[in-house]
């Protein structure tokens, strides 16, 4: 068996070969430097994968395959992310600790009951590897998975390595909401902006560099060759694979960061159970031309607002008439993703006579302040502040973070050198 195994890793390294003459990925992935280093440091280990099935080398073939057919490694466990090893699972079947039918080992989902690997799904691993592809917001809670993570292997005497991957926002791109310690939860788990420009190799820099954990693991990071901080995902040459159902296509994590937030809300929908998921804003009470035409008199740069009806076809307005409009980025380098996020919720406010939030009941605000890491949006908005005067506080957070991570920062802007 071990034969046909490395047999067929020799086969993997061949076509990968061969793919990247025939595809023009910019940059080598963490994975790729990784495999061309020949797993070093990882030699004879055995190892937990926390991965799914956005984890792929520059040419598409899964780090689940990488380490499993290596002769160099021994993969003994699994451990998903929220949306489960595929990437397309509901919630509710992430939970569940099963046998992968394809590699025959356990898989521990990190999701639900325990968020971060225990003593007893540990016991037969030495190291743990995350592989993982994040979309660049604080509230999706891969970058809290692999904190809470390096936690446990800290506290279980295991290294931890990060192999990096892109930030499919770009490098540069700082935005608020900021962090307020009193509502950390799974969806904001460390101090940083809601929007942060970091990769998850740095993330795990600066989590250990400023003692966000309560014991640090012995960490490795594999960074990516090729790539910068200017970089958004359509630069890299890269395929994209969905790292949650929502999440389609590459510039899918653009519409994430603009309105995942504003779901919350009993009022309001936000394309799910459609085919565009974040990009359509809506609500069964709202006329669709008046939207979009206050969205647009708004004027804000590099982006318009096109009315829509739609049904969707599950979720909290199942196969009900919904009136909104379809958010389209005009230019992605240069949006200012949270302002359009604030907007569509004021306007939602004077559309909808306060509902969006007023309508929270007590489990859905606790839901909404943790989500955003602050209870500053909801309190604004029902106290009647304008957009300007809720962030005004934001900017001295923003440099003090951007001041913060430059010794995390592994990779240069496009003309300068960090």
């Amino acid at each position: 068996m071990r034969i046909v195994s490395i047999s067929f890793y020799a086969f993997l390294i061949i076509l990968s070969i061969y793919l990247d003459d025939l595809q023009a990925a910019a940059i080598d992935l963490g994975i790729d430097v990784l495999v061309e280093n020949h797993f070093h440091g990882l030699e004879t280990k055995r190892i937990g994968l926390i991965t799914n099935r956005s984890a792929v080398n520059k040419n598409g073939i899964s780090t689940i395959d990488l380490f499993f057919h290596s002769p160099q490694v021994k993969l003994v466990a699994l451990f998903t992310p929220e949306y489960g090893l595929f990437g397309l699972e509901p919630l509710k079947a992430t939970a569940s600790s099963y046998v992968d039918p394809h590699t025959n080992l356990p898989v521990y989902p990190l999701y639900g009951d325990d968020l971060k690997p225990t003593p007893e799904m540990l016991r037969d691993v030495d190291v743990l590897v995350f592989d993982l592809q994040d979309i660049g917001t604080r509230s999706f809670t891969f970058l809290s998975t692999m904190g809470l993570a390096m936690e446990a292997a800290a506290e279980n005497g295991i290294e931890f390595y990060v192999l990096d991957r892109p930030n499919p926002l770009g490098g540069e791109r700082v935005e608020g909401i900021p962090f307020d310690n009193r509502f950390r939860s799974f969806y904001s788990e460390w101090d940083i902006p809601y929007i942060h420009g970091m990769t998850p190799c740095e993330m795990a820099g600066m989590i250990n560099g400023e003692n966000w954990i309560f014991k640090k693991p012995k960490l490795t990071l594999v960074p990516m060759k090729g790539w910068n901080r200017a970089m958004l995902w359509k630069d890299t040459g890269l395929s994209w694979y969905p790292p949650s159902p929502y999440l389609p296509d590459e510039d899918s994590p653009f519409y994430f960061a603009v309105s995942s937030f504003l779901g919350i809300s009993p009022e309001i929908d936000i394309g799910m159970g459609t085919a565009f998921p974040y990009k359509f804003i809506g609500s069964p009470r709202l006329d669709p031309y008046v939207f979009s035409r206050q969205m647009n008199k708004r004027k804000l740069p590099f982006c318009y607002f096109s009315p829509v009806v739609y049904w969707p076809f599950f979720g909290k307005f199942r196969e009900r008439r919904v009136g909104g409009c379809q958010v389209h980025i005009q230019e992605f380098s240069k949006v200012k993703l949270v302002d359009i996020a604030l907007n569509l919720l004021q306007e939602l406010m004077i559309e909808l006579n306060q509902a969006p939030l007023a309508s929270l009941n007590a489990d859905q605000i606790e839901y909404f302040d943790r989500y955003c890491g602050s209870d500053e949006i909801r309190r604004g908005f029902l106290s009647g502040k304008r957009i300007q005067e809720i962030v005004e506080g934001w900017d001295n957070y923003i440099q003090n973070f951007k001041e913060k991570r430059k010794k995390y920062l592994l990779y240069s802007s496009q003309d300068h050198q960090q």
